[in-house]
Protein backbone atom coordinates (compact mmCIF):
# COMPACT_ATOMS: atom_id res chain seq x y z
CA UNK A 1 0.00 0.00 0.00
CA UNK A 2 2.71 2.48 -0.95
CA UNK A 3 0.50 4.94 -2.87
CA UNK A 4 -1.91 5.07 0.05
CA UNK A 5 0.91 5.74 2.54
CA UNK A 6 2.41 8.40 0.27
CA UNK A 7 -0.96 10.18 0.10
CA UNK A 8 -1.26 10.11 3.90
CA UNK A 9 2.26 11.46 4.30
CA UNK A 10 1.65 14.15 1.66
CA UNK A 11 -1.53 15.26 3.48
CA UNK A 12 0.28 15.46 6.83
CA UNK A 13 3.30 17.27 5.38
CA UNK A 14 1.05 19.81 3.65
CA UNK A 15 -1.01 20.55 6.79
CA UNK A 16 2.11 20.89 8.96
CA UNK A 17 3.93 23.17 6.50
CA UNK A 18 0.88 25.40 5.96
CA UNK A 19 0.23 25.63 9.72
CA UNK A 20 3.85 26.67 10.28
CA UNK A 21 3.61 29.24 7.48
CA UNK A 22 0.39 30.66 8.96
CA UNK A 23 1.93 30.80 12.41
CA UNK A 24 4.90 32.76 11.09
CA UNK A 25 2.80 35.17 9.02
CA UNK A 26 0.44 35.82 11.96
CA UNK A 27 3.31 37.11 14.10
CA UNK A 28 2.70 34.42 16.75
CA UNK A 29 6.09 32.79 16.27
CA UNK A 30 8.30 34.81 18.64
CA UNK A 31 10.11 31.91 20.34
CA UNK A 32 9.68 29.30 17.56
CA UNK A 33 8.78 26.80 20.30
CA UNK A 34 5.27 26.25 18.95
CA UNK A 35 6.51 26.27 15.35
CA UNK A 36 9.11 23.59 16.08
CA UNK A 37 6.61 21.43 17.96
CA UNK A 38 4.08 21.02 15.12
CA UNK A 39 4.27 17.51 13.69
CA UNK A 40 2.10 14.73 12.37
CA UNK A 41 2.17 11.04 11.58
CA UNK A 42 0.03 8.32 10.07
CA UNK A 43 -0.34 4.92 11.68
CA UNK A 44 -1.78 1.87 10.03
CA UNK A 45 -3.64 -0.66 12.13
CA UNK A 46 -5.14 -4.00 11.02
CA UNK A 47 -8.59 -2.51 10.39
CA UNK A 48 -8.03 1.24 10.35
CA UNK A 49 -5.69 4.13 9.81
CA UNK A 50 -4.98 6.93 12.26
CA UNK A 51 -3.66 10.39 11.45
CA UNK A 52 -2.22 12.25 14.42
CA UNK A 53 -1.05 15.84 14.78
CA UNK A 54 0.86 17.17 17.76
CA UNK A 55 2.00 20.58 19.01
CA UNK A 56 2.66 22.43 22.25
CA UNK A 57 -0.54 22.54 24.29
CA UNK A 58 -0.83 26.32 24.09
CA UNK A 59 -1.00 25.97 20.30
CA UNK A 60 -4.59 24.75 20.60
CA UNK A 61 -5.46 27.94 22.52
CA UNK A 62 -3.69 30.09 19.91
CA UNK A 63 -5.56 28.31 17.11
CA UNK A 64 -9.06 28.17 18.61
CA UNK A 65 -8.90 31.21 20.90
CA UNK A 66 -9.72 31.68 24.58
CA UNK A 67 -12.59 33.79 25.90
CA UNK A 68 -11.49 36.35 28.46
CA UNK A 69 -13.31 37.14 31.69
CA UNK A 70 -14.68 40.41 30.24
CA UNK A 71 -14.66 39.95 26.44
CA UNK A 72 -13.34 37.86 23.57
CA UNK A 73 -14.42 34.61 22.00
CA UNK A 74 -13.32 31.04 21.50
CA UNK A 75 -14.25 28.53 18.83
CA UNK A 76 -13.81 25.65 21.30
CA UNK A 77 -15.43 27.17 24.37
CA UNK A 78 -12.04 27.68 26.04
CA UNK A 79 -12.24 30.45 28.60
CA UNK A 80 -10.31 32.06 31.42
CA UNK A 81 -12.12 31.66 34.70
CA UNK A 82 -11.01 32.81 38.09
CA UNK A 83 -11.85 29.43 39.65
CA UNK A 84 -11.31 27.09 36.69
CA UNK A 85 -14.08 24.72 35.74
CA UNK A 86 -15.21 22.90 32.65
CA UNK A 87 -12.89 23.90 29.80
CA UNK A 88 -11.85 26.87 31.90
CA UNK A 89 -8.24 27.85 32.34
CA UNK A 90 -7.62 28.48 36.00
CA UNK A 91 -6.77 32.05 36.73
CA UNK A 92 -4.69 34.63 34.97
CA UNK A 93 -1.66 33.53 32.93
CA UNK A 94 1.52 33.87 35.00
CA UNK A 95 3.16 37.24 34.32
CA UNK A 96 6.57 35.54 34.20
CA UNK A 97 5.45 33.75 31.02
CA UNK A 98 5.69 37.08 29.17
CA UNK A 99 9.18 38.05 30.32
CA UNK A 100 11.11 36.50 27.41
CA UNK A 101 8.28 37.40 25.02
CA UNK A 102 8.62 41.13 25.82
CA UNK A 103 12.39 40.88 25.31
CA UNK A 104 12.00 39.15 21.91
CA UNK A 105 9.46 41.78 20.87
CA UNK A 106 11.70 44.61 21.96
CA UNK A 107 9.16 45.90 24.47
CA UNK A 108 11.00 47.56 27.31
CA UNK A 109 9.44 49.94 29.82
CA UNK A 110 11.32 53.18 30.40
CA UNK A 111 11.14 55.70 33.19
CA UNK A 112 10.93 59.50 32.93
CA UNK A 113 14.63 59.85 32.19
CA UNK A 114 14.60 57.18 29.49
CA UNK A 115 16.14 54.63 31.84
CA UNK A 116 15.06 51.01 31.44
CA UNK A 117 12.67 49.85 34.17
CA UNK A 118 11.93 46.37 35.45
CA UNK A 119 9.55 44.42 33.24
CA UNK A 120 7.60 42.97 36.17
CA UNK A 121 4.78 45.53 35.99
CA UNK A 122 4.61 45.34 32.19
CA UNK A 123 4.41 41.54 32.30
CA UNK A 124 1.60 41.75 34.85
CA UNK A 125 -0.30 44.24 32.67
CA UNK A 126 0.02 41.97 29.61
CA UNK A 127 -1.10 38.90 31.58
CA UNK A 128 -4.09 40.78 33.01
CA UNK A 129 -5.10 42.08 29.59
CA UNK A 130 -5.04 38.57 28.11
CA UNK A 131 -6.97 37.27 31.13
CA UNK A 132 -9.69 39.89 30.64
CA UNK A 133 -9.80 40.12 26.82
CA UNK A 134 -8.83 36.54 25.95
CA UNK A 135 -6.89 35.24 22.98
CA UNK A 136 -8.33 35.85 19.52
CA UNK A 137 -8.63 32.66 17.42
CA UNK A 138 -5.93 32.60 14.73
CA UNK A 139 -6.95 29.32 13.03
CA UNK A 140 -3.30 28.89 11.99
CA UNK A 141 -3.79 25.09 12.11
CA UNK A 142 -7.55 24.71 11.51
CA UNK A 143 -7.62 26.49 8.14
CA UNK A 144 -4.93 24.40 6.40
CA UNK A 145 -6.30 21.20 7.94
CA UNK A 146 -9.85 21.86 6.72
CA UNK A 147 -8.69 22.95 3.25
CA UNK A 148 -6.53 19.84 2.79
CA UNK A 149 -9.21 17.57 4.25
CA UNK A 150 -11.73 18.68 1.58
CA UNK A 151 -9.48 17.19 -1.13
CA UNK A 152 -8.33 14.25 0.97
CA UNK A 153 -11.11 11.67 0.29
CA UNK A 154 -10.71 11.88 -3.51
CA UNK A 155 -6.92 11.59 -3.26
CA UNK A 156 -7.20 8.60 -0.90
CA UNK A 157 -9.65 6.78 -3.19
CA UNK A 158 -7.37 7.35 -6.17
CA UNK A 159 -4.22 6.21 -4.34
CA UNK A 160 -6.00 3.18 -2.90
CA UNK A 161 -7.13 2.30 -6.42
CA UNK A 162 -3.52 2.47 -7.64
CA UNK A 163 -2.47 0.17 -4.79
CA UNK A 164 -5.19 -2.33 -5.71
CA UNK A 165 -4.08 -2.27 -9.36
CA UNK A 166 -0.44 -2.79 -8.26
CA UNK A 167 -1.52 -5.70 -6.03
CA UNK A 168 -3.51 -7.26 -8.87
CA UNK A 169 -0.55 -6.88 -11.29
CA UNK A 170 1.76 -8.48 -8.72
CA UNK A 171 -0.60 -11.44 -8.25
CA UNK A 172 -0.93 -11.89 -12.00
CA UNK A 173 2.85 -11.80 -12.55
CA UNK A 174 3.40 -14.38 -9.79
CA UNK A 175 0.77 -16.70 -11.24
CA UNK A 176 2.10 -16.45 -14.83
CA UNK A 177 5.63 -17.31 -13.69
CA UNK A 178 4.48 -20.80 -12.71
Amino acid sequence: MTNYQETLNKFIKHVVSQAKRNLTSSGKNASKKLYNSISGEAKQFPNSIGIYFDMEEYGFFQDRGVKGTKSGSSLSKFSFKSKGGKQGLKGMPPPSAFDKWTIRRGIAPRGKGGQFQKRKGLNFAIARSIFEKGITPSLFFTKPFEAAFKKFPDEMIESYGFDVVDLFDSIMKQNFKK
